[in-house]
């Protein structure tokens, strides 16, 4: 029978910054287990509150023990899965996503954000997360449903790429941002490290699509994901589904190359997964499927496409 593991919220069970097959796990459980992990938010005690009383001791601790990579995000993990090998395929089923804080916070930084020229008035605000009625409460007095899920999700890079800085998506995933990576959707991982090396951080209480200013609101979450190792998916790039749609993901420095990958990838899966010929899934991604903005911020952009099941 699978099992339930849980990974404590703490500073000894995280990296900061940076994703790093080189890492020792945190956890090995088997394939077909699930795992409850916890993520604090990404940034730095330039991001707390003023009162300091709202911060949770354990993220205070993280704050002050560790040492930061090249990027702002908390990470859990990694979660050895036995049995997953380089070349294999990780499934990943998001179960649920709660947000843990009562708080979280959205910034304008120096030289970041879609606009960085237009807005150098930086400034961080601390919306209050209203948990019964699940809600944010701007500083102004609008409520925004929250939608909760983790920025980032993914494996350990291939060894030869060395420690890789948390800011920028790559094949193994990463620093996604993908809204649309909810409880109820499955994402499947390429494997690189034996073992697969399993990641997940950056809490968001809700974002757009573009995350246009840097942040989404950048809170703590706690979320559960069963691990399932696949021997028999060949993937080379993250790719998604929900019960009703299939979800490509492309991600690369130009919006134009990312929009070029998902459309590739999707025509790929689509062939995959019917009898329609290269031609024929174009087309009917063409009519059929639609292509989002999925950030604008994080070195490599990303634009997912939603494809309805119904047409396969």
């Amino acid at each position: 029978m699978s099992k339930r593991h849980e990974i404590p919220a703490t500073h000894e069970s995280m990296v900061w910054g940076y994703l790093d097959s080189a890492t020792p796990p945190v956890l090995e459980i088997a394939s077909g287990d699930t795992v409850t992990l916890h993520s604090f938010p990404a940034g730095g005690k330039e991001t707390l509150p003023e009162d300091r009383s709202l911060v949770p001791a354990n993220y205070l601790t993280a704050l002050d023990t560790m040492i930061q990579g090249p990027g702002p995000h908390f990470i859990t993990g990694p979660v050895y899965v036995k049995g997953a090998q380089p070349g294999d395929t990780l499934q990943v089923d998001i179960l649920n996503v709660k947000v843990s804080q009562d708080w979280g916070f959205v910034s304008i930084l120096p030289l970041l954000g879609t606009l960085p020229d237009e807005f150098t008035d930086y400034e961080t605000i601390h919306p209050k997360v209203d948990h019964e009625r699940q809600v944010c409460i701007m500083p102004w007095g609008t409520e925004i449903a929250l939608d909760p899920f983790f920025g980032i999700i993914g494996t350990a890079p291939p060894p030869a790429w060395g420690r890789c800085g948390s800011p920028v998506p790559r094949s193994f995933g990463g620093n996604m941002d993908n809204k649309e990576l909810r409880p109820g959707t499955t994402l499947y991982l390429p494997v690189f490290n034996e073992g697969a090396l399993f990641f997940a951080g950056d809490g968001h209480g809700v974002q757009g699509d573009g995350e246009v200013c840097i942040t989404a609101l950048e809170t703590g979450v706690t979320g559960s994901f069963r691990l399932t190792v696949r021997k028999d998916m060949d993937i080379t790039w993250p790719f998604a589904e929900n019960a009703t749609h299939l979800m490509s993901i492309g991600l690369d420095e130009d919006l134009d190359d990312a929009a070029k990958q998902a459309v590739r990838e999707m025509v790929k899966h689509v062939c995959a997964r019917t009898n329609l010929s290269r031609n024929q899934a174009y087309m009917l991604c063409s009519l059929a499927g639609n292509l989002r903005v999925t950030q604008l911020v994080d070195g490599n952009k990303g634009i997912h496409m939603l494809l309805p099941k119904a047409y396969l």
